[in-house]
């Protein structure tokens, strides 16, 4: 049986009757920080940005199929108020967030990738810092109720899978596509993470409705 929280995230799934308008300058915002990249021809920023986003979109579908096989509660739940739910651990805003934070984060990288800060290659320094900063805020939100967690490997008393599985993955392949050597190579991984994401999007979601 579904927990109370997986119950309240189920109510509001794809619900159109929650949109908000604020949805819409929300969305402006990040098609603009997209744009000013554009507009620098900063492809190398852009497609970290979408590798990063595109890594959330994959975690989000084995989640909701995590509920589906369990159909007691997906890893972690976004049962709060939102303009709109996409999947169960999953609403707009939370997606809008990871579309800006995947430029943010590829933002703070040294020019010099051989760079080392207190010993550790500054790419794999920045993407554990701020895995862990992006865990803590998890927690806060976790604390506030609006971000649930029913399964004891995955809480705030075991962060450890939050931080590998959770952020590390993103931003290890953020960082790796953003050094790639030509576009071609960054074009093709982020192509691949998106066709994977689609792929199961259609199947899983459209198709088979698990998620």
């Amino acid at each position: 049986m579904p927990t109370p929280s997986a119950q309240e995230a189920l109510q509001h799934l794809r619900n159109p009757q929650d949109f908000q308008w604020y949805v819409i300058p929300l969305f402006a915002i990040v098609v603009y920080i997209y744009a000013v990249e554009v507009e620098r021809k900063n492809w190398n920023l852009i497609l970290a940005g979408l590798a990063f986003w595109g890594m959330d979109w994959f975690n989000e579908i084995w989640n909701g199929l995590v509920f589906h096989f369990t159909q007691y509660a997906p890893v972690w739940g976004a049962p709060g108020k939102s303009a709109f739910e996409i999947f169960i651990g999953l609403n707009i805003e939370i997606s809008f967030m990871f579309a800006i934070a995947g430029i943010a984060f590829t933002k703070m990288l040294p020019a010099d990738r051989k760079m080392k800060i207190t010993g550790i290659p500054n790419r794999w320094f920045f993407a554990i810092v701020n895995s862990v900063f992006c865990v803590v805020v998890e927690i806060l939100l976790n604390a506030a109720g609006v971000l649930t967690w029913d399964y004891s490997w995955w809480n705030a008393s075991a962060p450890y899978l939050i931080v590998i599985f959770g952020y590390l993955t993103f931003f290890i392949v953020a960082y790796w596509v953003y050094d790639m050597k030509t576009l071609r190579q960054k074009s093709i991984v982020t192509g691949i993470i998106y066709g994977v994401d689609i792929l199961a999007i259609i199947i899983f979601g459209v198709v088979l409705g698990w998620i």
